[in-house]
């Protein structure tokens, strides 16, 4: 349960990179933020799990742009970088992000895991993990936005921002008990929310015996797979691994159609033993696990992040990788920048500094 602890400069929900990026900012600037992420950790798809002592990435598999803000960011992570990771790669399939593979397209992983990035960003801000937003309201005076957590108690600031994916952020919205004078506002919101859809991609974490055959490339996108979109030899990343790594993704149809059977993993596996050999349909372990929000539709993305004044002068703020073109990781990362940005050029004068007092509510 979160304590209550009253009015702050501004509420961001979402610990994605968007969210980090946003609350990165605003603190940088000198304003006091708070993060709200419903999970235990940071980085939503930049995600990073140990398993039997190993750093394995199952989500976002490396990182890429070209915007040069955000390549500062990644070289300041204190993390072993392995610049042009992938190196070696198999097949003609279709990436889930073409254009990392674009000339001028920079790519990268860490030895330590992607997640090094988001944690990185999170390192000293006011960040509260495992905290469920429900709903928000109008706040408890003129000009503030209230949040309201599970297990009771709430919080309450001038602005909050949506750093979600457009279906949560929409759930959120759809839950939230607001008079008719924000509809306006909310409904455009809402419009925005309802145009686009993420994808899904459902995903493998395979180990196997240093014994295994090992795979002379870094990542394979298979052309004559319709269940796989991507097999990533993992451990390539990690020094002294202890065993194989593999990383099994399945293209965004597949996903969609086997969301909610029972053995996925199991087809998944069995795909991955034609395409690889018999020894990859039978790992010493594996780790199943649903993106049900993978990525946005690619071509749906927005130009800018969206700023909403409320009746009373409340701010509510939305970012993603949805309000940004090209989207991925690189997007989610300009549009928390930029909407930040935007927030601080509208500021308004009776937005209290960092360090400033609040009393409880909830």
């Amino acid at each position: 349960m979160i304590v209550p602890t009253g009015e702050s400069p501004a509420i961001v929900v979402g610990a994605g990179l968007a969210g980090l990026s946003c609350a990165r900012a605003l603190a940088d600037a000198g304003r006091a933020v708070i993060v709200l992420e419903r999970a235990r950790g940071v980085g939503g798809r930049c995600a990073t799990r140990r398993v039997h002592d190993q750093a394995v990435d199952f989500g976002v598999l490396f990182l890429h742009g070209r915007d040069l803000a955000f390549l500062a960011a990644l070289d300041a992570v204190p993390a072993t970088a392995l610049p042009g990771w992938p190196a070696v790669i198999l097949g003609a399939g279709r990436p889930c992000q073409p254009q990392a593979f674009a000339p001028g397209e920079r790519r990268l992983a860490f030895a330590e895991g992607v997640s090094a990035f988001p944690k990185h960003l999170a390192r000293g801000l006011d960040l509260r993990t495992s905290a469920r937003v429900l709903s928000l309201a109008a706040g408890p005076g003129r000009g503030s936005l209230g949040v309201e957590l599970e297990g009771g108690g709430s919080l309450s600031a001038p602005t909050v921002v949506l750093a979600l994916a457009a279906e949560q952020a929409l759930a959120l919205l759809a839950a939230s008990p607001l008079s008719a004078p924000f509809a306006p506002a909310l409904d455009t919101a809402r419009t925005l929310l309802g145009m686009v859809r993420s994808r899904p991609c459902l995903t493998v974490l395979a180990g196997y015996p240093l014994s295994a055959p090992a795979p002379p490339w870094d990542i394979h996108y298979p052309e004559a797979s319709r269940v796989l979109q991507a097999v990533a030899h993992e451990s390539t990343k990690r020094v002294d691994p202890a065993y194989r790594a593999m990383v099994y993704q399945a293209s965004p149809r597949w996903s969609h159609e086997h969301l909610g059977d029972a053995d996925w993993a199991g087809a998944m596996l069995a795909e991955a033993g034609r395409l690889l050999g018999p020894w990859a349909s039978a790992p010493t372990f594996f780790e199943p696990h649903r993106w049900r929000y993978a990525r946005t539709e690619l071509g749906a993305e927005l130009a800018a992040p969206l700023l909403l004044t409320l009746p009373g002068g409340a701010r509510l703020g939305l970012a993603g990788e949805l309000f940004a073109p090209g989207g991925g990781v690189e997007g989610a990362w300009i549009s928390g920048r930029r909407l930040a940005k935007r927030i601080l050029e509208d500021e308004r004068p009776d937005v209290a500094p960092r360090g400033a007092t609040a009393e409880e509510t909830g």
